[in-house]
């Protein structure tokens, strides 16, 4: 009686621990190793990181060390492509407490939506809450501004910026106005093709055929091109360090293959 007591006992316990897992998988956004986050502080960061995650069909992650001995950048980045991937949507907020700096790495759409200018609005925003030791508002703020900046899309004449090469990418992103604007040109387009074909021929639906064995002709010809030279024009931007590249820029750096955006500042 007392070993099936004991083996019910066990597997109560065991049950319950399953159960247990997913809740703690939950906080799989926020990753703590300075433990500097109260439990329901990380379960609502994490709960603000996964909506906004869904939202860029990507991930978004915040994350504390005070063992890092790599440069932020490199930490972040690599941190970054463990979770999402190369050029993958993707942002995570670093908070190093054994460098004293807060570094923000993005891939995917994140590059876009988080300019330079945007980022160091975000930094300006926070500085007091690292300086004074709140790292819970801090990231508040994160998932706050983040969300804002998706919500309000990419800048106009936006642009990505290599910080090797100096090559400038441009961002091209069509308008509502354009969009109608287009559509209206099409559909005129289309009604006065069909007006002047009709006019044209006044011809009526299944009452004509055309000829088309006796009036067919196909000619076959061979085309070869050959590039000869190729050329990339290329020019480097002076960096800002006050506004961080310009207001509707985004400076990039390549890692392990892939393209990341971000900087970072101390505190």
């Amino acid at each position: 009686m007392r070993k099936l007591y004991g083996s019910l006992v066990l597997i109560v316990t065991l049950f319950f621990s399953l159960i247990a897992l997913p809740a703690h998988g939950a906080v799989s956004n926020v990753e703590d190793a300075a433990n500097i986050f109260e439990p329901n502080q990380l379960s609502q960061l994490n709960e603000g990181a996964k909506k906004l995650g869904q939202k860029i069909k990507g991930g978004i992650y915040i994350v504390t060390t005070t063992t890092n001995e790599e440069e932020p950048r490199t930490f972040a980045n690599e941190y970054l492509r463990d979770k999402v991937g190369n050029n993958q949507n993707g942002a995570v907020f670093l908070i190093n407490l054994n460098q004293r700096e807060m570094y923000v790495a993005t891939s995917g759409n994140m590059i876009d939506y988080l300019t330079d200018s945007r980022r160091e609005d975000f930094f300006d925003k926070v500085s007091s809450e690292m300086s004074n030791g709140d790292y819970y508002g801090a990231s508040t703020i994160f998932l706050e501004q983040m969300t804002a900046y998706v919500n309000a899309g990419v800048p106009g004449g936006h642009y990505r910026i290599d910080e090797e090469s100096g090559k400038i990418t441009y961002y091209k992103t069509i308008t509502l106005l354009e969009g109608l604007i287009a559509f209206a040109l099409a559909f005129v387009g289309s009604i006065a093709f069909f007006i002047i074909v009709k006019s044209r021929y006044q011809l009526k639906l299944g009452t004509y055929k055309y000829p088309f064995r006796q009036n067919t002709q196909l000619e076959l010809t061979e085309n070869e091109n050959r590039l000869i030279n190729s050329f990339v024009t290329t020019r480097r931007i002076p960096k800002n360090n006050s506004s961080g590249g310009g207001s509707g820029g985004s400076t990039t750096n390549s890692s392990g293959g892939g393209t990341f955006g971000g900087g970072g500042r101390g505190f």
